[in-house]
């Protein structure tokens, strides 16, 4: 899996440096508050993920699956799984993330287990939850409760999320059965060494025989690997990955806007300028200016 994930977007937790590093993020349609670089492109974090619709319908790609969750449903996502998560139909959801920590209760404790024979497991990238089953809507439930807790924010907020998340772990741990192994997909492997080679190259011109030449396969079935995995053209995922990688670079240095074009492969600052505000609906000054007013705003909380 280490292997595997390196040659993906890494969405960083956006409160990753503060003393309670859980990220709830209210998505409608196309817009994500807070705005994160994982957003509409296939990342990996490493942290947990819930997920609880509120409307709509939404669809979760992993590089092998693809399944569709609608209003009153949820699901679970695992650490490190390379995913995508898309609007089919007038979307409205809550997406909540933690470190795995928050469920061990202290350092050393025996409840870990529970924790790691879950997240160690490679062969359960996530869990549907649908109400109509009895355990199920218990988990459901629970996510409802999340969402209220956030809009009714009280001086138990700390404690009261953390209560909610070790329910939730404990009724999926108790409930779900581990599956077997299983042989990873001619697909899957192929799209492990393009995206390795994108990882690599990056910054330089790929073209698509390149891309297709690191897996030795022809330019025809790179396309079909793409479009099947991931739903996507390779020159679209490519944009995607170079805006990911300049977010990062515009939220983690001081580098100039100019110079973190080029160091991910764009050779014209206006069509940089034109790809990003598409992306992510700020240019690159405002975005870097946004999460610096953000900062400041979570340390004066």
């Amino acid at each position: 899996m280490d292997l595997e994930k390196k040659n993906y977007i890494n969405s960083v937790n956006l409160n990753i440096d503060t003393d309670f590093p859980y990220l709830v993020l209210d998505v409608i349609g196309q817009n994500s508050y807070p705005r994160n670089p994982g957003f509409q492109v296939m990342h990996w974090h490493e942290d947990l993920q819930f997920i609880y619709v509120l409307d709509g319908i939404i669809e979760v790609r992993t590089l092998d699956h693809s399944i569709r969750v609608q209003a009153g449903e949820a699901i679970f996502i695992n650490k490190n799984v390379v995913h995508f998560v898309g609007e089919i139909k007038n979307c409205h959801y809550n997406s909540f993330l933690f470190p795995p920590y928050f469920l061990a209760f202290y350092a050393g404790s025996p409840a870990k287990d529970f924790v790691d024979s879950i997240i160690m497991n490679d062969r359960l990238p996530f869990v549907h939850f649908t109400p109509a089953i009895g355990w199920q809507k218990e988990i459901t439930t629970l996510l409802r409760q999340l969402v209220q807790i956030e809009k009714e924010k009280t001086n138990f907020y700390v404690y009261e999320v953390l209560v909610k998340l070790s329910s939730l772990w404990l009724v999926m741990r108790k409930n779900i059965i581990l599956p077997q192994e299983q042989k990873e997909s001619v697909v899957h492997l192929r799209m492990q060494k393009i995206l390795r080679y994108m990882e690599e190259h990056f910054s330089e011109d790929i073209t698509l025989s390149d891309l297709s030449a690191s897996a030795n396969i022809s330019k025809s079935e790179c396309s079909r690997c793409f479009k099947i995995s991931m739903d996507t053209t390779p020159y679209k995922y490519l944009t995607e990955y170079r805006l990911s990688k300049a977010a990062q670079l515009l939220a983690k240095t001081n580098e100039p806007v100019g110079n973190i074009a080029a160091a991910v492969g764009f050779h014209q600052m206006s069509h940089f300028g034109k790809c990003f505000k598409e992306k992510t609906g700020y240019s690159p000054k405002a975005y870097r200016e946004s999460l610096y007013c953000q900062k400041k705003d979570r340390n004066y909380q």
